[in-house]
């Protein structure tokens, strides 16, 4: 029984937890918080599943950058050996008698990712290591610049890519649909240059047929693809785009333009004489004849002229040089130099204006109006009085300007014509406010004196009295008015 009772007295009396003294160190806590602190930062180096999100330290740089990683590795670890050494300033036995082993990532394998290294290195050893250290950012770059040159881009990333003018090879996609998806969302981003490119792109690795069939159910694209090839002259590669796509009279009018590429005159008109039965609708036709038509005359025209010129038969060539070939001129600069040199010629002559003008269809108020600047740049008065003068049926003569007698005043105070001249026509300007203008600003006195005789403005005489010269013809005019 006395047994019995000891048991019992040591069982209530003894404990397995130890009293607290000040002496004793928790080693396990101290380990427990050592570990806990490590796997954090370990965690927040190695772990980068969420690359999308950027979390930025107190220094300003992005976590789970290398310099980051370098400068934070590099603190904890300061900071570690500083505790150690205090530790171990203090008299504390536990690290001497259990050393830590340093964690399984080594610097490098935080450079590289989860990797473990085969062999253990110590923390100590790794900072001390300074080959790793100088050469541990040339281990791998940013990520950020890494996917500039990924290839696991999808076409709508792609485009937004391009459209941000970055980098990036279109040759992953490689199937049709890829090429597709790619060229639509090109479309949808409404960025030409982007659209270009893509284009580019299909045109060099799909076949004509099959690129051919899938843009002429992509007009935006369709569009963008023919302007490109006119841009670059790819002529035969627009060519069969526009006859697979059945637009003949596209066809005809790209074939035309062919003859701005000829330089050989006789060449180009036979290029032209060709063109004639291309499938052009009738209007254009009409067009193209009278150009082949055009060049035919000013080929004639030319040689004759240059011989005239050569020979010295012709006053007018002598007075007035040519400054310029006619040939490839366009019709109205062919009107304005027979006008010049071949005013009085007869109408069967292919130099005559007369001829031009009925071959070619050419208005009363266009021959006018470069009849009338050629006549007047040489000052034939008369030529100018005789194209403005018509008769009618009974024989009476009348002045008439299809284009205005206000543009024929302006075309002769342009050419210097007299002032005699121009008040001859500046009272043929039917708007009497038009007219006074006219008159005042080129000093057709006659004129404005006998327009406001005509109104029976007294006041506006009186006034006009002061801008005349003093004893003129015109003062004596307007002081007769007066008194009658």
């Amino acid at each position: 029984m006395s047994r019995v009772r000891a048991d019992e007295e040591e069982y209530w009396h003894s404990s397995k937890f130890r009293a607290f003294t000040f002496d004793d160190e928790d080693d396990e806590l101290s380990q427990l918080k050592e570990s806990k602190r490590a796997v954090n930062s370990l965690r927040d180096i190695v772990d980068d599943d969420d690359d999308d999100l950027e979390r930025v330290s107190w220094s300003g740089e992005p976590v789970g950058s290398i310099s980051w990683s370098i400068k934070e590795t590099a603190s904890s670890s300061t900071s570690s050996l500083d505790g150690r050494d205090s530790s171990l300033q203090k008299g504390s036995s536990s690290y001497a008698a259990l050393p830590k082993q340093a964690s399984s990532y080594s610097l490098s394998s935080l450079f590289k990712g989860r990797n473990k290294l085969p062999s253990f290195q110590s923390l100590s050893d790794a900072l001390t290591d300074t080959g790793v250290k100088n050469y541990a950012p040339e281990l791998r770059r940013p990520k950020a610049e890494y996917k500039d040159y990924s290839s696991d881009w999808s076409p709508k990333d792609t485009v937004r890519r391009m459209q941000r003018g970055k980098v990036c090879s279109l040759e992953r996609f490689r199937s049709l649909q890829d090429k597709l998806v790619l060229l639509d969302e090109a479309v949808a981003g409404h960025d030409g240059n982007v659209i270009t490119a893509v284009l580019i792109f299909l045109k060099r690795t799909l076949r004509r047929e099959i690129l051919f069939r899938e843009l002429e159910v992509r007009q935006v694209a369709l569009s963008h693809l023919i302007h490109f090839l006119r841009e670059t002259g790819e002529q035969k590669f627009l060519l069969d785009l526009l006859r697979f796509l059945d637009r003949t009279e596209e066809v005809a009018l790209s074939q035309y333009r062919e003859h701005l590429n000829i330089q050989d005159v006789e060449k180009r008109m036979e290029f032209l004489k060709s063109c004639v039965g291309l499938p052009f609708s009738a209007e254009d036709t009409s067009h193209i004849q009278d150009h082949y038509t055009l060049l035919e005359r000013q080929i004639i025209i030319e040689a004759n002229d240059r011989h005239l010129e050569t020979a010295g038969q012709s006053e007018l060539f002598r007075k007035y040089p040519r400054k310029a070939s006619i040939l490839n001129m366009p019709l109205v600069t062919t009107l304005f130099y027979s006008c010049f040199y071949h005013y009085t010629e007869a109408e069967g002559m292919f130099s005559s204006p007369t001829n031009l003008k009925k071959t070619f269809k050419i208005p009363d108020k266009q021959y006018v109006l470069t009849a009338l600047a050629a006549r007047a740049k040489l000052r034939a008065w008369g030529d100018v009085d005789a194209l403005l003068t018509t008769k009618n049926w009974l024989g009476y003569t009348k002045k008439k300007a299809p284009i205005g007698f206000h543009r024929v005043v302006e075309i002769l105070q342009r050419n210097n014509a007299p002032v005699q001249v121009l008040q001859e026509y500046v009272r043929l300007v039917e708007d009497v406010e038009t007219r006074l203008n006219l008159a005042t600003k080129y000093k057709c006195h006659d004129v404005v004196i006998e327009t406001y005789r005509d109104l029976k403005d007294r006041i506006q005489l009186i006034a006009y009295k002061c801008k005349v010269e003093r004893g003129s013809a015109e003062e004596e005019k307007i002081n007769s008015i007066l008194n009658n």
